[in-house]
């Protein structure tokens, strides 16, 4: 069995040509992995929804990198390509504090705390890289955690103090057993997303263009990726694995991604963000809204419209 293996372990091969379809489904894992240059500002506004949930949700003018739920008061936040987003009292989407820089890897680490990776806003200064930065005030502010202008996390997961990454930088998959302070490198593999068992920091899976790869050590070695290929996964309980193809089908996997059944289509199109937050109460973003679901996927409301969320 072909497997990508930790880089420290193994010489340097040559990467085989890509089939048609995995050309296909390469160039949407770059397109989508990336804030869309052509994308355009401005500060969210109120714009009608299409029919699907509320009547008229607001509307966010940005690409959509990331989705949580902070723990300590159920609000929802959005991780975009010019800052962080939640919804005010009203239901109107507000931008966390003032940083407009393009957020890439997101995630929801604690109560009020959010681990994230991506770039500083044109113009600020600061090296092209965030490295890995945190908040402990919802988003409000932000400081650097570590590998400041060298790391570019495309993805973020973490479960019991292991934070894993994929640094699109040089392709490789990283994990820090000391929530962020340092790191070590795991296997190279060309990726789009990650997700890590809730109870099991050993076992994770990726989304490549081959299909879903599994790891049961670490990430230091992965299987070949299996069929369906997803564009995004989530790991919300041990058999509740999430993953949402590039039509916006949604799939779950009770048995860490062996198999798969599909459950559901988000609406909205291509999808730009999965996030399952318990088993049965799943985020997702779309070409066209953010959508939450919390019966497992059987029906979805649109929380925010995302206008100009495609690139």
């Amino acid at each position: 069995m072909t497997v990508f293996t930790d880089p420290s372990r193994r010489p340097r091969t040559r990467r085989r040509p890509v089939a048609a379809t995995g050309a296909l489904a390469a160039t949407a894992l770059f397109l989508a992995a990336c804030g869309g240059e052509g994308s355009t500002g401005g500060d969210a506004s109120a714009a009608p929804a299409d029919g699907h949930g509320a009547e008229h949700a607001p509307a966010v003018h940005s690409h959509v990198h990331g989705l949580g739920i902070d723990p300590a008061d159920g609000r929802l936040y959005v991780a975009t390509h010019e800052g962080v987003f939640t919804a005010d009292d009203s239901g109107k989407p507000r931008r966390v504090g003032d940083s407009r820089d393009d957020f890439m890897g997101f995630t929801v680490a604690g109560d009020r705390t959010f681990l994230a990776s991506g770039h500083p806003a044109p113009g600020s200064g600061e090296p092209a890289n965030h490295g890995l930065i945190r908040s402990t005030d919802a988003g409000r502010s932000w400081t650097t955690a570590s590998l400041k202008g060298e790391a570019d996390f495309h993805a973020l997961d973490h479960v019991k103090g292991t934070v894993y990454g994929y640094d699109s930088t040089g392709g490789t998959l990283r994990v820090s057993e000391d929530g962020g302070a340092t790191w070590k490198d795991r296997a190279r593999l060309q990726a789009l997303d990650i997700a890590v068992s809730p109870t099991d920091p050993d076992r994770l899976v990726a989304t490549t263009t081959e299909g879903v790869a599994r790891s049961a050590d670490g990430g230091r070695n992965f299987a070949r990726g299996e069929q369906p290929a997803m564009e995004f996964v989530s790991w919300a309980a041990p058999d509740a694995l999430y993953g949402i193809d590039f039509t916006g089908t949604l799939h779950l996997s009770g048995d860490g991604g062996t198999t798969w059944k599909k459950t559901a289509t988000v609406p909205g199109g291509q999808p730009q963000a999965l996030t399952a937050v318990s088993a049965g109460h799943l985020l997702a973003a779309t070409q066209d809204g953010v959508y939450e679901s919390k019966d497992a996927g059987k029906t979805f409301t649109k929380r925010l419209t995302v206008a100009n969320g495609s690139h």
